[in-house]
């Protein structure tokens, strides 16, 4: 798992999410993720997109959203993707940035959690000139019949 970064600027618009999408699905196919780990890729992003273009703009369309994906190593070596997300909406409260109470049943506003969920880290902060940054990484799944992480296959 090798490949070259990719980095997007796309308009603050939904219409712009399915081609960002199939960015993320080929450049992570490109490097070998498999398919649940993708989907949980481009979930995560979608997300982070629809946060950006909901709360960070108010819904305005035509506003600036920079997304780049790298391949980044763990401590243990291990190939991974970071993705980093930047916008230059309102600044919030990073001790606000939380998804509603998972037992408030009703549509919506469970981005963060998912993000949270889907992705081993996910950081936001405040970017220089305003806007706020998100920081994702993932490493993929064993494939199954691999050996944990420190066990040799016998």
């Amino acid at each position: 798992m090798s490949g070259s970064p990719i980095e997007l600027s796309v308009p603050s618009d939904a219409k712009e999410l399915p081609n960002v999408r199939d960015a993320v699905r080929g450049w992570t196919t490109a490097q070998g993720w498999d398919e649940h780990d993708i989907a949980d890729l481009v979930l995560a992003v979608d997300e982070a997109l629809t946060n950006v273009i909901r709360h960070g703009y108010g819904g305005a369309a035509g506003k600036p959203i920079e997304l780049s994906l790298r391949e980044v190593r763990d401590g243990a070596g291990r190939a991974g993707v970071e993705i980093v997300v930047r916008d230059y909406g309102r600044q919030v409260p990073l001790d606000r940035i939380c998804g509603r109470d998972l037992d408030d049943l009703r549509p919506g506003g469970l981005g963060v959690h998912i993000i949270r969920n889907v992705m081993e880290s996910a950081e936001y902060s405040h970017a220089k000139g305003g806007g706020m940054r998100l920081v994702m990484r993932k490493f993929p799944r064993p494939a199954p019949g691999a050996p944990a992480e420190g066990e040799t296959k016998a």
